[in-house]
């Protein structure tokens, strides 16, 4: 009985720890320079819209708020794919998913897309999902 109350204890401790570490996460310098270049990849895509609670917006104003919610919302993230998910494919105010209008009309899934934007993007400067 008292081994099982040690190994709860460790793994109650490595839970806490595990919990403090994400929510001092920050991207690291290559994941961060990976997000800025989506960003800006974002925002010359001028032959599309974005779709966020029920408004269109240009490529331009997306890339913004994208930004925006990023600086906000940096510390608590740590990969490409934490930002799309939190700042990038859905309202934090309504819940509701970001679609992206593509220019042949066809309407996509933000989150879907934007993965697909950075799956091609980590192929061509061959970084890892981990930065490295």
């Amino acid at each position: 009985m008292a081994s099982f109350t040690h190994l709860r204890a460790a793994l109650l401790a490595l839970v806490l720890g595990a919990s403090t570490l994400l929510a001092h996460a920050t991207p690291s310098d290559a994941e961060d320079k990976l997000i800025d270049t989506l960003i800006q990849r974002v925002s010359k895509m001028s032959s599309m819209s974005f779709l966020r609670n029920g408004s269109e917006y240009n490529a331009s104003d997306a890339a913004k708020h994208m930004q925006a919610k990023y600086d906000y919302f940096k510390k608590e993230l740590s990969t490409a794919e934490d930002f799309i998910e939190r700042c990038a494919s859905r309202s934090e105010m309504t819940g509701q998913a970001y679609r992206v209008k593509l220019n042949n009309g066809t309407v996509r899934d933000a989150n879907e897309f934007l993965n697909s934007e950075l799956r091609a993007l980590r192929q061509a400067t061959g970084a890892s999902k981990t930065g490295g």
